[in-house]
């Protein structure tokens, strides 16, 4: 199977690439291994089964929590799926469903059947299950998931939610002072163009601008129009080559803050897998899935030193893993046999000091914007008034 990949070189030069591997998992560890930058990765062709290509569509969380539901009913696991199967009027997630009911009645297990559709089930998920065939409890290991998935979709829904406000505020702000500029403006200058009347200096640029804008409007529109496609791709650009985000993480306060819900996101992810039954060197590769490249490797690290007799709490130390408290957390998490349990119980902390943060910088910036928006918007009606 072929992947179009995209990399970060060291001089932030962003190249294209063509590899080959069997799936998306084997070539992110390829190319972990030989410590390059992945920006994305896309299959090539239309190779792909219908299943992959709905995909986008498969809502994970809402299989794991109809599929706990039938099995607590007292259902096997495959007719638990067949029911699933039979209640879809989607044609994705029915080939889904279909696809783990074929492997299962050939005898094969359901971590493997999951394995066979990698861009459905990650590896996360299907570490996850494998750990309960060895326990069997699936109906708790999905639980375990599902609250997982809901804490980490919370604290995302929280700083997205944050940020939407403010972005609203800026729209309508920016658009209300365009429309003065670019429509009222103009029509005041033609009104007043030579009359005659001394008016104050800003009320002469403000006219200035209005007669401008009057003769030269359509150019005006078409360089707005430049200008804010150039913007988006510019945008999209640095979002999509982790430049916007290594800017961000420079500014003081988000920098740290962004640091906190990476460690929260590892140790959340590690504290379920190793309650999931999963020993601490497989639950380290899963969780490491699912923070940055950069992260990665420091957590790969990590695992070698486990493996030379290291404790967790030492390894993620010497890896800038730990805050002073959360290292003792960790450490009691050793001697008291409850690793799992103190890695959640860090990962509330983390994600109780992002939420704060979150508010008071909401609390602080709101006004603030708002302020700007008014001065702004209301410099315009004053000139305006004062023309008059």
């Amino acid at each position: 199977m072929q992947f179009q990949v995209r990399l970060l070189a060291q001089n932030n030069q962003v190249s294209h690439s063509v590899m080959d591997a069997q799936c998306v998992e084997a070539l992110h560890a390829q190319l972990a291994a030989q410590s390059v930058d992945v920006l994305s990765i896309k299959p090539v062709g239309n190779h792909l089964a219908a299943s992959e290509r709905g995909a986008g569509r498969f809502s994970l969380l809402l299989f794991s929590q109809e599929l706990m539901a039938l099995l607590r009913a007292g259902l096997s696991l495959i007719e638990s799926l067949e029911g699933l199967g039979e209640k879809e009027s989607r044609g994705e997630t029915q080939e889904v469903i279909e696809g783990l009911l074929s492997t299962l009645r050939e005898g094969n297990r359901l971590s493997s059947a999951m394995r066979a559709q990698p861009t459905v089930f990650p590896a996360l998920y299907v570490g996850l299950m494998q750990a309960a065939e060895s326990t069997s409890n699936l109906p708790a290991t999905l639980e375990r998931y599902i609250q997982y998935q809901q804490r980490a979709d919370q604290v995302r829904n929280k700083i997205v939610s944050a940020s939407l406000y403010p972005v609203i505020l800026l729209c309508v702000g920016g658009a209300v002072a365009a429309f003065l500029v670019g429509y009222v403006v103009p029509r005041f200058a033609v009104v007043y163009q030579g009359s005659g009347r001394s008016l104050p200096l800003l009320s002469q640029y403000l006219l200035s601008w209005g007669q401008f804008v009057g003769q030269h409007g359509k150019l005006l529109l078409t360089l707005l129009a430049v200008l804010l496609v150039v913007a988006f791709l510019l945008f999209h650009y640095l979002f999509s080559s982790g430049l916007l985000l290594k800017w961000v993480q420079r500014v003081p306060g988000v920098g740290e803050r962004y640091q906190l819900y990476l460690l929260a996101r590892l140790y959340m992810t590690l504290g379920m897998l190793l309650e999931g039954g999963m020993s601490i060197l497989p639950a380290l590769q899963g969780a490491q899935t699912v923070v940055p490249l950069d992260w990665q490797k420091r957590v790969q690290l990590a695992s070698q030193e486990i493996e030379t007799g290291q404790s967790l709490s030492r390894a993620f130390t010497a890896q800038r893993l730990t805050t002073p408290i959360t290292q003792r957390m960790l450490r009691v998490g050793e001697h008291t046999g409850q690793l799992g349990s103190m890695l959640y119980q860090a990962a509330e902390f983390y994600e109780g000091d992002i939420s704060r943060f979150t508010e008071r910088f909401m609390k602080t910036f709101e006004p603030l914007l708002m302020t700007a928006i008014g001065i702004v918007v209301g410099s315009r009606v004053q000139i305006g008034s004062a023309t008059l």
